[in-house]
């Protein structure tokens, strides 16, 4: 089992980053395996750091030979995928926007199909913003069909649609301790889910 974190963040150990690894050390007590994704570093890496739609249905143009071609590979293996984001103007960064937008590549092939899905946002306040950030998360892996969970787990609370944290997250106890249950609640649906992705 492959979990995958993305950190939409410009900052590769900001909030979001920590987030991340909040929520792959809860993954990876239930036996995941875990890989951080930098969306920034990605998008550093090719020509056009956003889609212009250059081929219909999409041809990878922009991934050969380049960290974008060994992220979609990477992709292609995730049983979970974890996107954590600071909240720009109640939405999603654009480094992260940017990043999705090139994965029409694996949408035309139903790479993603499946994958378990969730959410982690962080704002400059407690009501920044964060929830909005996490509903446009959701949006964008809807599109290529994955499976969304909230940050609920068995043996703790229902939980809710995704981690909120404030700024700086590390003192955000609260969201701390939700970024550990929504990793393990990808990695529980994830195991449940196995037989119905495309390899």
């Amino acid at each position: 089992m492959l979990i995958i974190g993305i950190n939409g963040s410009p900052r590769q150990d900001g909030n979001s980053g920590f987030l991340l690894e909040q929520a792959l050390k809860g993954a990876a007590t239930l036996g995941a395996q875990t890989e951080i994704i930098q969306a920034a570093e990605i998008l550093a890496d090719v020509k056009v750091p956003f889609c212009t739609v250059c081929t219909n249905p999409c041809a990878g143009v922009c991934a050969h030979n380049n960290k974008l071609g060994e992220t979609y590979e990477l992709l292609k293996k995730a049983d979970g995928v974890i996107m954590a984001s600071p909240v720009y103007f109640g939405t999603v960064s654009g480094q992260l926007k940017a990043f999705w937008d090139k994965t029409r590549y694996l949408r035309r092939d139903k790479h993603l199909l499946n994958v378990v899905g969730a959410a982690m946002a962080c704002g400059a306040s407690r009501f920044g913003g964060q929830e909005t950030a996490v509903a446009a998360m959701h949006d964008m892996m809807l599109v290529h069909g994955m499976i969304i969970v909230g940050d609920g787990y068995a043996e703790l609370d229902c939980g809710h649609q995704g981690v909120g944290a404030q700024k700086p997250a590390d003192q955000d106890q609260d969201a701390v301790r939700r970024a550990e249950m929504l990793g393990k609640r990808v990695a529980q649906v994830a195991l449940a889910t196995a037989a119905i992705r495309r390899r």
